[in-house]
């Protein structure tokens, strides 16, 4: 019987070692990709997520897009900066949120004019969240970098 209880732990233990996801895969992923490739994933999922019509897919895929597009050279410049050591000014971080946050406004109204009142009430509460989630993350990166 001990044996068994022992046996049995162990797979357990593997089990959920094999569970864990590498960190960041998906993040990896989604940087090898063209904006074009990001944006047809995202709105298929949506369009699962959501029930969106073919004229609602459309619109949405160009929206996104042109996101994945903006997001793919803000990256790049960020990258080029961090590698030349630069590091942003107080007035730049506050100009970066600013901009983000422009961004998140101008996205929500496009989003309320492409989805119906039960889809934009739906997508509010998954980006709620994905919000509370992702917060979540961001925290327990940054307590394991320390």
């Amino acid at each position: 019987m001990k044996k068994i209880m022992i046996m049995a732990a162990l797979v357990l233990a593997c089990g959920l070692a094999m569970a864990q996801r590498p960190e960041g895969k998906d993040h990896k992923r989604m940087q090898d990709m063209t904006p074009e490739q990001v944006a047809t994933l995202h709105t298929k999922k949506m369009t699962l997520a959501l029930d969106l019509t073919e004229a609602q897919q459309t619109k949405m895929k160009s929206l996104l897009a042109s996101q994945a597009e903006k997001r793919k050279a803000k990256m790049e410049e960020f990258k080029a900066k961090k590698e030349n050591g630069e590091q942003p000014t107080a007035d730049e971080k506050f100009a970066m949120q600013n901009e983000r946050l422009d961004a998140q406004i101008a996205h929500k109204a496009e989003m309320k004019k492409i989805l119906n009142d039960e889809q934009y009430a739906k997508w509010e509460k998954m980006q709620h969240h994905r919000g509370k989630h992702g917060k979540g993350k961001m925290k327990e990166r940054k307590s394991r970098r320390e």
